[in-house]
């Protein structure tokens, strides 16, 4: 008999959550469908330190709108760590413009700015800074070549909630950041996401470009001054979301706290995890990951095998994205072609147990000792 389900990420759901989901229901329509939808964005705003934010159906989308309100299109490259999901690539496809791989850092596994400056053309337009599993960007180099190159720096910081430098939280420093409140990340809304930024006309023209491209205060009803697009946040995930935010303290410090019970029990073995820093730099630990030394012999796909027979999940490390079918399958990144096949991200949800960490780390032991 296979012993319990232990799951690699859950979201936290409390009773303040269902009474603003309930009131949002009962109430929230009307003159009052944008309630919700407004104060999670003042909140939020404040929280994170950023003058405006935009709550969208996805992260994905409120990149998207980023990147669209900055004009980025046809014939321009956009410059990213190979090691990313697709919701980082899409839409700089959708909007025509085309993404450029570059390998990562073989400690954080995010952005290398020496192969960032490296792959600069007359067409780059932007770099995007993803804080992969909230492991933080070096976001000094890459301000200077943005700087330097008049480029625009983008934070996706959909993973990365919690993370910042001595105070100033990931997703502010860029021209804009956007945020994901997927079912898995450390704050939900079920999907959602939320774009930030300090530039009040970068802001006006996202909100232009979310509302079907109608401008603010044009007194022509059902008229679009552009094409625009809709990844509108509904005022019930909103509601969920104003919940998520009152807890966010609670549901940050709980994920670093189920980081470090991991690396205590993972102490001394052949492996590395995420970076602990140590230059002020604070991480939200959003998805704990080990990489296991190439001598083990360990691979990604033989841990999570034998996480499966004991009903563990696992969680794949982010294949590079130049080999997947739209792009050019064939890998030029050698960290990033190589950590995917020897890593994985270990389950992390709010509520995880001590015993069942102390599972999970066995587990993993086993495999290494067997490998």
């Amino acid at each position: 008999m296979k012993p319990s389900q232990i799951y690699y990420a859950k979201p936290s759901i409390t009773s303040l959550e269902v009474q603003y989901a309930t009131d949002a229901a009962a109430n929230g329509w009307g003159k009052n469908c944008y309630d919700y939808i407004e104060r999670f964005e003042a909140s939020f705003a404040k929280y994170i330190g950023s003058r405006h934010a935009v709550a969208t159906s996805s992260g994905t989308g409120a990149l998207q709108l980023g990147l669209a309100a900055l004009g980025i299109g046809a014939g321009d490259e956009v410059i990213l760590a190979d090691t990313n999901w697709i919701a980082s690539a899409a839409p700089i496809v959708h909007l025509g413009a085309t993404p450029v791989f570059v390998d990562i850092l073989p400690d954080s596994w995010c952005l290398d700015p020496q192969k960032v400056e490296a792959a600069i053309t007359p067409r780059t337009k932007a770099i995007i800074a993803v804080h992969i599993y909230g492991n933080l960007c070096q976001m000094d180099a890459l301000e200077a070549l943005a700087t330097k190159y008049n480029l625009h720096l983008i934070e996706d910081a959909a993973e990365a909630i919690g993370s910042h430098w001595a105070g100033q939280f990931a997703g502010t420093r860029g021209v804009f950041g956007i945020f994901s409140f997927h079912g898995t990340k450390t704050i939900t809304t079920g999907e959602g996401g939320m774009l930030v930024s300090q530039d009040t006309d970068l802001i006006q023209h996202v909100r232009q470009l979310n509302n079907h491209g109608r401008a603010q205060g044009d007194p022509r009803q059902f008229w679009a001054s552009e094409v625009g697009y809709k990844f509108k946040m509904s005022n019930i995930q909103a509601a969920i979301g104003c919940a998520q935010l009152e807890r966010i303290d609670t549901l940050t410090s709980r994920r670093r706290e189920i980081f470090f019970t991991y690396a205590n029990l993972l102490s001394g073995q052949p492996l590395t995890m995420n970076p602990v820093p140590d230059n002020g730099e604070v991480y939200g630990y959003w998805m704990p990951t080990v990489v296991f030394d190439k001598a083990t012999g360990a691979t990604q796909k033989n841990v999570l095998q034998r996480f499966n027979e004991n009903n563990i999940d696992g969680r794949a490390f982010f294949s590079p994205l130049s080999q997947q079918a739209h792009f050019s399958q064939v890998c030029s990144n050698p960290i990033a072609c190589d950590i995917c096949t020897r890593a994985i991200n270990l389950p992390s949800y709010h509520e995880i147990t001590d015993e069942d960490q102390d599972r999970v780390a066995a587990t993993l032991l086993k495999v290494l000792n067997d490998a």
